[in-house]
């Protein structure tokens, strides 16, 4: 069978965030259970150009895959390539900028779920770009979201944002001046920028908000400061191996002595009911730098779906 290739067009019409979310808990339960191995982030670098590579074994959709994308002046272009778990051979090749917003958002959402107030009705977020739409949507799709306070530096794009997803998910989206306005006293703070410094203050948070960041995959960006992890009684990682070789927003904190890896929790634990919040007071952090397995089982999932439906041009190889 020649291997399909799937524009971001096609991944929009085949996957949903409610879909994508399932796909999450099943890619982190296998993780949990030796069914799937992911390898952390590697990074190539010439002059003008970068090279970014993730790859992930997925024994339990008899699959192993990559993404690759490249960072220019002009932005980020994405492909991931899904090979035969048996034969080796390229079943699928696709572009993966959507696929990318809806794996990173869909994680988040899942964690919501599994770790955030199950009554909580408002949030806050920070960052107003591609990743925060989808990053929104997923929190909305897992909690009884009915208010948003959403903060970014540029008055006029959280307006825009506050325009554009009120109408699209039907919440109150209210875009605020300063950061403190969108993170004090809310039960859930989503972090998605590419700040190089703390975005918010950790002396703001109340007891038993959850902090999912997730803008952050360099050792020298921290969304985060050291005060909200000294006040976070469970810190979740979505890999511990990937976090610690690039979630710059443990540096501080490990300098310190605020943070230990060994107080880290696995994602994959949480999801699959080894391990959980301790009390619904205490501040939770999630911290998520992104994944190959995430790609790659998002991306097997379209190709079932673009199969199922004729969907996709055939490469001929």
């Amino acid at each position: 069978m020649s291997p399909l290739y799937l524009r971001d067009a096609d991944i929009n019409k085949l996957i949903d965030m409610p879909l994508a979310i399932e796909v999450m808990h099943a890619a982190f339960v296998a993780l949990a259970n030796g069914e799937a191995e992911n390898v952390p982030r590697v990074r190539a670098k010439a002059p003008g150009i970068m090279l970014h590579s993730l790859s992930a074994a997925a024994e339990y959709l008899n699959l192993v895959g990559w993404k690759q994308y490249t960072t220019t002046r002009d932005g980020a272009k994405f492909l991931v390539g899904l090979h035969a778990g048996t034969k080796g051979d390229l079943v699928a090749l696709m572009q993966a900028d959507r696929l990318g917003q809806l794996r990173t958002g869909a994680v988040t959402g899942l964690a919501a779920r599994l770790l955030a107030n199950p009554k909580a009705e408002s949030m806050g977020l920070i960052g107003t770009g591609l990743q925060a739409h989808t990053q929104l949507a997923a929190v909305a799709a897992t909690c009884p979201i009915r208010k948003v306070f959403v903060y970014s530096r540029s008055a006029e794009r959280r307006a825009q944002f506050a325009r554009e997803m009120s109408e699209t998910l039907r919440l109150e989206v209210i875009p605020v001046d300063n950061p403190r306005a969108a993170t004090e006293y809310q039960p859930i703070i989503v972090t998605a920028t590419t700040s190089k410094a703390p975005v918010f203050e950790g002396k703001w948070l109340s007891p038993g908000t959850l902090v999912c960041a997730v803008g952050s995959n360099w050792l020298h960006k921290a969304e985060i400061d050291v005060a909200t992890l000294e006040a976070a009684q469970l810190v979740v990682c979505d890999s511990i191996a990937a976090c610690q070789h690039e979630a710059g927003d443990f540096v501080q904190a490990l300098a310190q002595g605020v943070f230990r890896w060994e107080d880290a929790v696995e994602f994959s634990a949480i999801v699959a009911g080894t391990n959980g919040r301790r009390s619904l007071d205490h501040v939770a952090v999630f911290k998520s730098v992104g994944l190959g397995i995430e790609d790659v089982a998002l991306g097997a999932k379209a190709l079932e779906l673009a199969r199922q439906r004729g969907m996709g041009v055939s490469l001929p190889m």
